[in-house]
């Protein structure tokens, strides 16, 4: 890549990080149309590496394309929330098995760091200080399980899933951050999780399945007071 296209590159992809997260965190919502002029007035961009952005996310599933008239945000559905947690559960559960007997005393230590950073979440003064704290060591826990698995081919295909779910998962994540009690009971399932993996016990594999599918009754529920079905 030469210099004069780097600009162009970080513009595109300033772009797809910000309108992604607009999404996932319901700024757009389902189904919105994604004119060009309150994009570019929103980002302060304009139309090329907005247009980049968008076939990106078209790619993503996050965005839908619609022929001679633009873009709209993609719709939700119990159905599609329903599929894409189960391929999420079937294949993470694959993932932890082959962790398991592949990972070595690095991966170890990389699992029992994210964990204690994960258990030391604490209820902090602003929302989204707390969302994001969550979010960012939950993920780094469960990546380092996964790191384990030493398969890239099967790291993107988890990676794509997760990027698919990402707009479900953070109607999940509003309910479930911000109550001592559902905060409490997610810290004691990823110490059981933690404890069986680290033991390398069979019975993870049917543990982590569990707990991936756990979110969908939440965000079944939220999807319905919103309308969707």
């Amino acid at each position: 890549m030469s210099n004069l296209d780097s600009p162009r590159e970080n513009l595109a992809r300033t772009a797809y990080q910000q309108l992604k997260q607009d999404i996932i965190r319901s700024h757009f919502g389902p189904g919105e149309k994604l004119l060009m002029s309150t994009l570019k007035s929103r980002y302060g961009l304009g139309v090329s590496p907005l247009r980049e952005a968008l076939s990106q996310l078209v790619s993503e599933r996050l965005v839908t394309a619609e022929s001679q008239r633009g873009f709209r945000v993609s719709p939700m559905s119990v159905a599609e929330l329903k599929d894409i947690y189960d391929a999420r559960a079937q294949l993470e559960g694959l993932v932890v098995e082959l962790a398991m007997t592949r990972g070595d005393d690095l991966w170890e230590a990389g699992v029992v760091a994210a964990h204690h950073a994960l258990a030391k979440v604490t209820h902090l003064a602003s929302v989204e200080e707390q969302l994001n704290q969550w979010d960012s060591r939950h993920q780094a826990f469960h990546n380092a399980v996964a790191a384990g698995c030493r398969s890239p081919q099967l790291l993107v295909v988890r990676q794509t899933l997760m990027d698919q779910a990402a707009r479900y998962r953070y109607l999940w994540l509003r309910r479930t951050v911000f109550s001592e009690q559902a905060l409490a009971e997610k810290q004691q399932e990823h110490q059981a999780l933690f404890e069986a993996i680290l033991a390398r016990r069979a019975e993870a594999v049917a543990m982590m399945r569990e707990h991936l599918h756990s979110p969908v009754s939440i965000i079944t529920q939220v999807l319905a007071e919103q309308g969707v079905r």
